[in-house]
């Protein structure tokens, strides 16, 4: 699973001018599905996502996490964050989770960010939206859940 992070003042997802969902202060999600993912990376990067301090303290240091401001997430399944582009220049999408389990995915990693005790909104799977994120700071952090790519941590770890 790879997700760009972006640390924003405000996020909107938009079909045919209409908005259908919205943020203030939190983080706008840009997810996408490998083949290869399973319930245990959604369980990874949604606490990680929970407990990732990139919001700042009175002193302006990168000290809180997204609870301790009451931000909230904007996510947005994003398939094209599969894409190997390592021959030639039109990209492959072979390593990306076919769509009906990418959706289901989508969905079951939502559920597991509201368990996280956060306010969840989300885009519309399937569909061509347009993304307003106004990213502040700017900070953009890239997370991927291979197991080569992360070092496990206890899920009661205090952080």
């Amino acid at each position: 699973m790879k997700i760009v992070a972006q640390r924003c003042s405000y996020g909107a997802v938009l079909i045919d001018g209409q908005i259908i969902s919205e943020i203030t202060n939190g983080f706008c999600l840009l997810c996408g599905f490998t083949s290869q993912d399973t319930e245990a990376d959604l369980d990874y990067m949604a606490h990680k996502i929970a407990h990732i301090r990139v919001f700042s303290d009175r002193n302006g240091k990168l000290n809180y996490d997204i609870r301790q401001t009451s931000g909230q997430i904007l996510a947005v399944s994003q398939f094209t964050l599969c894409a190997d582009i390592k021959k030639g220049y039109r990209p492959s999408f072979t390593e990306a989770m076919p769509m009906v389990e990418a959706q289901n995915m989508f969905t079951l990693f939502c559920l597991k960010l509201r368990e996280q005790h956060l306010t969840v909104k989300e885009g519309v799977f399937g569909s061509h939206m347009d993304i307003h994120i106004h990213n502040d700071g700017p900070v953009t952090i890239t997370l991927d859940s291979s197991p080569v790519l992360r070092t496990v941590q206890p899920i009661d770890k205090k952080e």
